[in-house]
């Protein structure tokens, strides 16, 4: 006789945008869950984006679909504004609940979720996902091995152009939607986070100097992030937030560093780099070319470590699914993030949270961080100590 199969876990996600895919797509490569359902702002709106991707159930409020009894845990890929909102429902209505960066729109209400997640016993996770690269993992098991001494010096940036066209507009460049702060929450958060993820060091203190160098932009309202589409009838819009910055970093294992971003920069796509400089030996990874890790030394040949599981760290060899000379990519280290947290979620929110994995703990301290950031600039780029 055979045993009733088990009951896969239920994925319901909210804000079908640019990211959405990527999040079914993972949660459907890991076999034991299931999408089953899909939320928009109308139920207009959510039907035809659920039939094209294979989704039973489509609704036109969050609430809606966290109140689905098939639905164990909670995408929030909704607008920045939304986050705070859609992810305390879910807490409330007890559901696991993976967000999207930013965590919340400012730091207190982070610091609310953080809380409410805690109290609620539930899963919590936010998708810095460039923690999922084989490399990353084995840059941060070779640091822990202490194979390059201690850290130092912290150099990390991420760079694109994908704003370099004044007539681009996205809602990210709407405060009221995105955020006061523009690059930095945007992309400046996955650089900290990174930053301390590998080095196993916090950001203690920052002095920033931000800029904006496309001040007016000229939209019609419609056109969406990366597509490159500029819109019909177009009308100004005054841009606040900064679209570069350079950040200096204390650590509180005493390193320095120093962050760069920027949106409007010619010909970098989505140029993120990590280099991290111990007393013994260096270490560089771009995520551009993501399957390669630089390795620096003063008293020997500097190398190229191709991606290779069965050279790598132990605790690194999991997050390559494939041989030596196989190519991964984005949405496989995407993957590895999204089957860390419902590992997480099968063994029961109690257990230990998979180091790969950022919390809302984790994630409202890069929002911290990012809050000293505008600050030191607003008060004439001082040194800011991360709360």
């Amino acid at each position: 006789m055979q045993s009733a199969p088990t009951k896969k876990i239920g994925m319901g996600l909210v804000g079908p945008g640019f990211i959405a895919s990527h999040h079914i797509d993972a949660v459907r490569r890991l076999g034991f869950a299931e999408v089953v359902a899909l939320a928009d702002a109308s139920v207009e709106l959510a039907r035809p984006k659920a039939d094209a991707l294979g989704i039973r159930n489509a609704y036109g409020s969050a609430q809606e679909l966290i109140a689905d009894p098939d639905v164990d845990v909670v995408h929030n890929t909704t607008p920045n504004h939304l986050h705070f909102a859609v992810s305390m429902a879910a807490i409330e209505a007890g559901k696991h609940i993976v967000s999207e960066k930013p965590l919340a729109m400012d730091s207190d209400q982070c610091r609310r979720l953080r809380d409410a997640a805690k109290a609620a016993g539930v899963v919590n996770a936010v998708m810095f996902n460039y923690r999922g690269n084989p490399l990353v993992q084995h840059m941060r098991a070779m640091i822990a091995a202490d194979e390059i001494g201690s850290p130092v010096f912290v150099k990390g940036q991420y760079l694109q152009d994908w704003l370099t066209d004044d007539h681009v507009f996205s809602w990210r460049l709407d405060p009221a939607l995105g955020g006061k702060s523009s690059a930095l929450a945007d992309i400046g958060s996955h650089t900290c986070d990174l930053a301390e993820h590998v080095t196993g060091a916090k950001i203690v203190s920052v002095l920033a100097d931000l800029g904006t160098i496309v001040k007016t932009r000229y939209t019609s309202g419609s056109a969406i992030a990366f597509s490159g589409e500029k819109g019909g009838d177009l009308r100004e819009v005054q841009i606040a937030g900064e679209d570069v910055a350079s950040v200096m970093l204390r650590f509180a294992n005493g390193a320095k560093g120093i962050v760069t971003v920027g949106q409007v920069l010619p010909g970098h796509k989505n140029d993120l780099q990590l280099e991290i400089n111990g007393r013994k030996a260096s270490l560089g990874w771009k995520q551009e070319s993501q399957n390669e890790l630089w390795i620096g030394r003063y008293d020997a040949p500097n190398s190229m470590m191709a991606k290779d599981p069965s050279l790598m760290a132990a605790s690194a060899k999991p997050y390559a699914h494939l041989p030596g000379g196989h190519q991964e990519g984005w949405p496989d280290a995407f993957f590895n993030v999204v089957s860390a947290i419902y590992g997480w979620v099968r063994a029961g929110a109690a257990s230990p949270k998979p180091e790969v994995v950022s919390s809302f703990a984790d994630a409202t301290h890069v929002t911290e961080i990012v809050d000293a950031m505008l600050r030191s600039h607003d008060g004439g780029n001082v040194w800011i100590a991360v709360e």
